[in-house]
Order: C-alpha cells, then structure tokens, then sequence
C-alpha cells in the first residue's frame, strides 16, 4: 500500500520535487476511502473475518502513515535519523476498528530540533485533513520511561508500541530500555487488575446485561486485551525485546504456553468473535460503538447468519453466543492469572490444611496458598472428580476463599462434574453451598449461597451437575423488562432471597422478613427459587414445564417427596401473586376466592410470597417499588384471611354495613351533621363501600359534600403517598361518555404513569374517580409545583381545552428510541367472564407508549362500556392494561358477536402503533 501511495504522488510531483498539499490530501482521501470500502465489502459478504479484516485495516493505516511519513520529511527536510513513528494502543497491537482512534507516539532523539518538530505538525495536521481521529505523544526515551513510570496508561500503551516508520535504532533503543524487573512487573500486573475492577464497576460489573459494553464490559475485548498486557509484562521481564515481539492475528497470551491447545483454541474464537461483532457495530452506527444495543442486536445477528430455531428467534440464539463468550473469556482470565503470578512471584507461601471441612485422609489432598485452599496437585481432580465437591465443602465450612489454581482446576475439569450426578454427597454439598446465608455482618466476608452458585456457574460446575441448568447458560431474554440473562436472573433471585432472609430488606418489607423467619420449607424455597425459570426458552408455558423439571431435578438434588411437591407447585404458580396482584382486582371477592382456591395452604401462601418477591428484585433494580409491595401485601393478607377461616370474602352485605357503620361514626365525631352524614351513606354502592379504606370514605365525604356545598363542578385532590412510591388522584365531575379517556390523557401529558384505578358512580349521577399515578422513575409526583400541573392538565382536558391528541403525539416523538422499536410487542387481546361475578374482564398487551391508555380507553368508552377499575403494569416496553368493564345497563357483555366486535375495535387500536400480527383469545 506504501508503494502505490508513492507512486500516486510520483504522478502529482512538481518540478522542485514537492507535492502540493491539496493533491496530497486528495489522493491519500481516495485511497484509504476505496481500500476502507472494499474491506468492509469483503467483511460484511463474510469473505473476510473479524481479526482479519482489523488487521488489513491497521495495514492499510501503517501503509498511509509510512508514506505520509516518507512526504512529511521530503517536506520539511528533517533528517530520518532523529524521529520514528510507533502504533501504540490497540492500534499498536496491529488491529484497527473502522471508526477508532489510532495512537502514534512521536519516539525523538534529544534534543529536539526544529526540523523533527515541522515533520511531527505536518504530519499531524494532515492526518486531522483526512478526517482521522489521532491520538498522539512526542516524547524522547527517556520521556517514555519517565511518563510510563508516573502512568499506568501510558505504561499499557507503550506495552504495544510498534514501528511503522522512521530510525530503526532508535526504536531498538527504545526496546531496549523499555524493559521490567519482577517487582515492577508485578506492580504493573496488581495494577491492571484493579483498573479492571474499576472499569467493571463503571460500565456493569455483571456481564451477563442484555445490553452490554462490548469493550468495556466484563468479559469483553478490554478483558482480553489486559491477558494480552500480562502477558507482554511477563515477555518483558523475560528480557524479550518489543522490536523484535512477535506478532499476529491470534492473542499474545494464547502462544505463552500456559494454555491447553483446546483452551488456546477458544481464546482465538472468543478473540475473533468479539472483533467481528466490534466491526459490525462500527459500521452500522458509522462511528466508534461499542454498546450492544436492541435495535443492533438483531442487524448484527442476521449479518452473522443467526437465524431463528424452533422458537427461539435469531437474535436470541446471537446473543447467547455472546453471553458464553464473555463468559469464556472470565474463564480464560481465571485459567491464565495463576500462571502468569506464579511466573512473577516464584513458589508461593504454601502450608497443609488442617481444617474441619473434611477428614485427615481427605485433607491430604488439599493445601493453603497464602491462607486459600487449593488442590494440593494440579491432576487430582482429573483421576478424583469426587475432591472437587470435597474442596468446596471444606472452603465452606471454614469460611476459606477458593485459591485462583483451585478455580482453574474446576473450569479445567467441568466435564468430570458429569460422573458426580447420581453421588448423594455432591447434591448434600451443593445444597449446603445453595443455602449459605448471606452475613450482614460486614467483617464475614464468607460466600453466601449466590456467591457460590455465581462460582459453580462461571466454572461451568453447575451446568455440568444439573442439564437442564445447562440449557439456560447465556439465554437471554430480547426485551427490555429482564436486565439479565435466564441464569444469571435464577442466581439474582435466589440472592435476593438470601438478603430479604438475613433482614436486609426488613424496613422495606417487614412481612416477608417475618415470613421467612419462620420458614418451614427452607431447602424446596431455596430450590424453587433457583429452578423457577428453568425452563424458559423451551416453548410453551415455562412455568409447566418447569414444574415438570423439578419433578425429576429434585430427587436428584435429595429433597423427599413433599418437598419435590412443594418445589413443583411454587414453580407452576411462581407468577401466580404478581399477576393477580398487578393485573386484578383485589376487591373483588371473587379474586380472593379463585387465589384461595388454587393456594389451599398457609404455608404455600407464604412460600409463594417470598418467590414472588425474590423474583421480582432480581428483574431489575427498577421493578420493584413500594406500590407493589403495598399491594402484594393487602392480596397476601385477604387470601390468608380466607385460608386460616376469618371473614369470608363472600359475606359482602356484613362487609358493606361495617364499612358504613365505621363511616358513621367518623364523620359524627368532626362534628357533622347526622342528616349530612345519611345523605353521603346513601351515595355509594356496595363496590364503592368495599374498595376503600375507613379513612378514604372520610377524606371522600369531606370532598363530596364540599363540593356540593360549593355547588363546585368540577373537584380534584392529589395526596402524595411517597410510602408507597404514588400519588392519589381523586376526581368528583359529573359521569359522562369518555371521562377516564379525558383524565388518561391529561395525565399522559403530565407525563404521570396510571398504575390503579377505581371508578365509581355514585347514585347522584356524579362519578368519583380515584387514580394512583406514578412519575417517570416509577415515583410518587410531590412537590407543589408537581400537584399543581397534574391538577391543571386534567381541568384542561376535562374542559376540553386541552388538545391531547397533538401533544401525544408531540410526546411520543420526542421519547422515540430506535433502539426500543427493535423490541417486538405483539398485539393481544383476552376478555374474560369467568373471573369475576360482576364484570367482564378486559386485558389489553401491546407495545407501551405515551397516550396507549388514553387512546384504549376512549375505544372502550366508544364501544359502551362502563369501566369499574383499571390496573395497568408495564413490563419493559409490553404494557399490559386491564379493565373490569359492564355494558350500558351494568351488566356483563355475554353476547358472542358484542365481544368480536369490541376485540376487533381495540386490535385496531393497538395496531395504530404496532405493526406486529395481533393474537387473539376469548376465555367466556
């Protein structure tokens, strides 16, 4: 490429010998865009691989540098002895993403003159010409080794200095100077490593989120590119010169000889792959990404020939190829670092175990390295599968960290974890490792159960012990509810459980810490709660069918038979509580009856809150909230009134005559008149009396009967209810066609979400409208200024002076993200009269945006439809709405052909929104 540059500008020379500016920048232009272009041609047709094609892009760079190197000194007239252009960085290691900066580093004799100084700026100037985004330093040898000394960076960077033009010597110089001693090299080593834990803190510790940092990210390129720094540091120290440092496509560290050609072999995939997937971001956002985003994911996984497979869509199948990939390259991490300390550090600090984890003749084969436990040889586990869990029985019972070597040889020896699945002492060991509490005392710093089923999962031990554990390594979930990957999800939870448990969580949920205190089946809750989602990704209900797994995973595991009942049942019902909770109405006696039926049992109840709770932490740190919790909590305490034989649900006319009395007597204690007091009991009917509390109907009456002595049209009152991360909205107008439509969008323009709502007419003709609303954040609206606007922009649509429509849709395009409609939401309607004894049920599923509710509600309100309540849930970018609805005359809509038609009208609705198919179901 040098050549052909050259000979371009041999063409172009003038007479003196120089070449103008401008058609040097013209031809340079040209040659890197049609070389770029035909590099990408081949890498997108899938003629060239990842590491291939950056590789030819870092050539092609090296070759325009060397030439304009070559320009720059005919140029200036600098003499070619006193500078030399290094590739630093990424760069320097001889691969270049499309849109990426390059490092140079400017390598000078001392002093500098003048002419070197024109040749650094000419050159620079022109590459800023092009376009090309330069990092860049000027810096003697001796300014190298001083700014590498004071700088980790700069150390790293000049890790992979390599030259591309200029004095020879004076690289080799450089080499050889630029060299490290053990101790400095251990530094350097300690050093990364934190760095690495830092940059794991910033851009996601975990690395198994859905949309993750390719670069940054845990178990990505910058994880490999630090085995490869290791690695060079260790050359270096070996007296290796970097001048003469081999290199290639493949990793530095996979050619150190620390690696089983098998393990060597997956570096180089793993190594690959993630290049390939780099190019590909680069050229589909046309700049430097590194972001694996939604709307990326499925472009990236077609390019790559990922297709869809039973059920599981292409991109599903893309992205858990990534997600064990990353997980490849921890393994990998995990395998090479005891190699590379030992090399540094020479014969550790080794001493006999002694401890109580298991009996002398076993203790044998363990030792202590600097106080951790270890296999006392590297093979024992190869002829011994069985010491592996003996190991790890002996590191728990001791509160003894596992020794880097002691987790290289488990990753080294997964496929033996086969031989010890019918051994009752390795399931007796991991349930004893699955139900570790977590310690609140921060001074133990002891494993909890989620910590050791993170290390028997990163290992590969779990999957090999348990199949159908296996199937769900990686998968991740292509929506934007579930942050994690399946796994990863079933360790959150069973976290989750371990700290709510431990009283992490008691001023938040004090029920359930109560509930688990007392816990009766804490071996089937803590497996349940591990198995619940097994089973996704398999087709069909992933509740059923993992039901089905637990009926032959936990014998396995050595639970008895009640226990093996217990796991199935929860398994199958996991979803049972939230649903109801989130998608029911509560008051409705029939709810509770149905949920009382299916539970049957105080315990079971218990059991399935605390799954329910555990699972629900474990979506994302932004599921949960205190609202739910407040109704997870009023659902629990109802059907475990009914279980244990308190007031029956069905005895609504006792109900209905205690709510009255307790309102009675409240009102005539402030003071009120009896005859006031009559007028406000008669108002409501009995689905009103049994839907609120004794100091709502109260906070109600004030507000009926001011509004009525103020002959007040119109009477809306916000009360913050920050306990329970909501706003109450309460609204007295005159019922009318589309009043809950109006209110949905006022509140949609205030950018309030609806989370519960109770409509009630009352028997004057006035309707009494209760909203609870939540912010952007999933928090309660409170300040002044906050109540205010949400109390103006319902009087506004109320009043219909305000145009809801138009500033929807000026909404719904400002909060467009691409990346989201990447995300498929299919439409789905159900109506349901079976469960409830008054109503006919609605559910609405479709794609979530600014005015949904406004525009499903003024289509159920064009159909004639009265609605009682709403509850409506969000799930990433699925909003899921439901509606207790009667007709006109306030009965059910029992009618086949009235049903079609009010399902075809709403599918229309959601359609306006989303393309997608839409399903049907009526359950009548």
């Amino acid at each position: 490429m040098h050549a052909v540059l050259s000979a371009a500008l041999d063409r172009v020379r003038l007479p003196d010998g120089t070449v103008a500016r401008e058609d040097a920048v013209s031809i340079f232009r040209r040659h890197i865009g049609r070389h770029h272009g035909e590099i990408r041609r081949l890498f997108e047709g899938r003629q060239l691989k990842g590491i291939a094609a950056a590789a030819t892009l870092a050539r092609l760079m090296d070759g325009a540098i060397s030439s304009l190197f070559a320009l720059a000194r005919a140029t200036t007239g600098a003499a070619e002895s006193g500078l030399c252009v290094c590739a630093t960085g990424g760069y320097g290691g001889g691969l270049l993403a499309p849109y990426s900066d390059i490092d140079l580093l400017f390598l000078t004799d001392e002093p500098l003159t003048p002419d070197t100084t024109a040749q650094v700026e000419y050159m620079l100037y022109f590459l800023w010409d092009l376009g090309v985004r330069v990092g860049h330093a000027t810096r003697s040898i001796a300014g190298c080794i001083e700014a590498a000394r004071e700088d980790i960076t700069i150390r790293t960077t000049l890790l992979d200095a390599r030259r591309i033009a200029g004095s020879e010597p004076l690289f080799a110089r450089f080499g050889a100077h630029f060299s490290a001693g053990a101790e400095n090299a251990l530094s350097f080593i300690h050093d990364k490593i934190d760095e690495r834990e830092q940059r794991h803190r910033r851009f996601g510790d975990n690395p198994y989120m859905v949309e993750p940092n390719i670069k940054e990210g845990r178990g990505g390129l910058r994880d490999l590119q630090t085995l490869n720094w290791m690695t060079r540091i260790v050359q270096d120290r070996d007296e290796l010169n970097p001048a003469i440092r081999t290199r290639g496509n493949d990793p530095v560290f996979a050619t150190l000889g620390l690696l089983t050609e098998q393990e060597g072999n997956r570096a180089r995939r793993a190594w690959n792959f993630l290049w390939t997937i780099r190019l590909h971001l680069h050229y589909i956002a046309g700049r430097a990404d590194e972001r694996l985003a939604f709307d990326v994911q499925p472009v990236i996984g077609g390019r790559m020939g990922y297709a869809g497979h039973g059920r599981q869509q292409g991109v599903e199948r893309f992205m858990r190829h990534y997600f064990l990939t990353t997980r490849e390259v921890m393994r990998l991490g995990r395998i090479l670092e005891p190699g590379i300390m030992q090399r540094l550090q020479g014969p550790a600090r080794e001493a006999p175990y002694e401890g109580q984890g298991c009996d002398t003749q076993e203790a044998r084969h363990f030792r202590l390295i600097n106080g951790e436990i270890a296999p006392a040889e590297r093979a024992c586990f190869d002829n011994d599968p069985r010491l592996m869990v003996l190991m790890l029985r002996a590191a728990c019972r001791d509160g003894l960290t596992l020794h880097p070597t002691a987790i290289q040889q488990l990753i080294r020896n997964e496929r033996r974890v086969a031989s010890l699945r019918d051994d009752p002492l390795t399931m007796q060991v991991f349930l004893e490792l699955l139900m570790q509490p977590t310690r609140m005392n921060r001074q133990d710093s002891r494993p909890s159960g989620a910590d050791w089923l993170t290390i028997l999962n990163d290992t590969g031990f779990l999957g090999a012990l348990l199949p159908d554990w296996s199937r769900i390594v990686g998968q991740m979930q292509f929506d934007t509810y579930h942050i994690y990957t399946v796994d990863e999800h079933n360790i959150e939870a069973v976290r989750m459980l371990g700290r709510i448990e431990a009283g992490a969580m008691a001023d938040e949920i004090p029920l359930v810490y109560d509930l688990t205190r007392d816990m009766q089946s804490r071996r089937a809750m803590y497996v349940a709660t591990l198995l619940h989602d097994v089973a996704k990704g398999r087709g069909g209900d992933h509740s059923v069918l993992g039901a089905e797994v637990a009926q032959h995973v936990c014998p396995q595991l050595g639970l008895d038979a009640e226990e093996t009942e217990t796991v199935s049942w929860l398994i199958l019902h996991h979803l049972l509580l939230s649903q109801t909770a989130f998608r029911r109405d509560i008051d409705d006696p029939r709810t509770i009856l149905d949920l009382a039926d299916i539970i049957q049992s105080p315990e079971r109840l218990r059991l399935l809150l605390i799954l329910t709770i555990a699972d629900m932490r474990a979506v994302s740190p932004n599921v949960w909230n205190a609202w739910k919790a407040t109704l997870l909590r009023e659902l629990y305490t109802r059907v475990a009134e009914v279980l244990e034989g308190g007031l029956a649900a069905t005895e609504r006319d006792e109900r209905v005559s205690h709510a009255k009395e307790l309102v009675r007597d409240g009102l005539l204690q402030q003071g009120l008149a009896s005859a006031q007091a009559e007028h406000f009991l008669t108002l409501g009917y009995a689905g009103y009396w049994l839907g609120f509390d004794a100091d709502t109907h109260l906070r109600h009456a004030r507000l009926v009967l001011d509004s009525e002595t103020h002959e007040a049209p119109l009477t809306i009152e916000t009360t913050p209810i920050p306990q329970r991360d909501v706003t109450e909205i309460t609204i007295l107008s005159a019922d009318h066609s589309g009043l809950f439509s109006q209110i949905a969008g006022g509140l949609a323009v205030a950018g309030a979400s609806i989370v519960d709502a109770r409509i009630h007419t009352l028997s004057d003709g006035m309707a009494l409208d209760t909203f609870w609303v939540q912010d952007a954040h999933g928090r309660a609206f409170e300040t002044p200024l906050q109540l205010s606007r949400l109390n103006g922009l319902i009087e506004q649509a109320l009043s219909s002076r305000l145009p809801i429509g138009a500033e929807l849709d000026r909404l719904a395009n400002q909060r467009a993200a691409r990346r989201m409609r990447a995300i498929h939401v299919p439409s789905r309607v159900v109506i349901d009269n079976r469960a409830s004894e008054r109503h006919t049920i609605i559910e609405i599923n479709g794609r979530d945006r600014p005015g949904l509710l406004y525009d499903v509600t003024r289509t159920i309100s064009e159909q004639s439809l009265q609605i009682s309540s709403a509850h409506i849930t969000t799930y990433g970018m699925r909003a899921v709405d439901v509606f207790y609805v009667r007709d006109l005359v306030g009965t059910k809509v029992t009618s086949e052909t009235r049903m079609a038609e009010i399902r075809s009208a709403l599918l229309a609705t959601l359609r306006d929104d989303d393309s997608s198919r839409p399903t049907e179901h009526v359950a009548a």
